[in-house]
């Protein structure tokens, strides 16, 4: 139990952190608004295009399911250590567990969600 107090003084000081520079941030920040600096910021170039314009939502959806793969596929490192020690009962879960991966990766390639138009 003592390590779980560790912890949460940590998040409570770093939460403190946070409040304290946000704070800061308000009270000796400047207050007065320029056109100039609300504008949009590109790296230093000047926008191409303005905030209304609308660009695909594949890039989105590309990163959301590479995040999701990517998360599934980091409980083999896992098992790929202790496979000699679970026996057939672990093999079976995760040739179970791949499986269903499969079939979700075949889904999403036929429903294109990887296709670029």
């Amino acid at each position: 139990m003592n390590e779980l107090i560790a912890v949460l003084i940590m998040f409570g000081g770093a939460g403190l952190v946070v409040l304290l520079l946000l704070g800061l941030n308000q009270w000796l920040g400047p207050k007065k608004r320029n056109p100039v600096k609300d504008e949009i910021f590109e790296c230093g170039n000047i926008p191409i295009a303005g905030v209304a314009n609308k660009f695909s939502v594949k890039f989105y959806t590309v990163a959301i399911l590479f995040i999701l793969f990517d998360i599934e596929l980091v409980f083999l490192f896992p098992w790929a250590v202790v496979f000699q020690s679970i026996g057939m009962a672990g093999f079976v879960s995760m040739t179970l567990f791949i499986a269903v991966l499969a079939l979700g990766l075949v889904y999403v390639l036929k429903k294109g969600a990887l296709e670029w138009d």
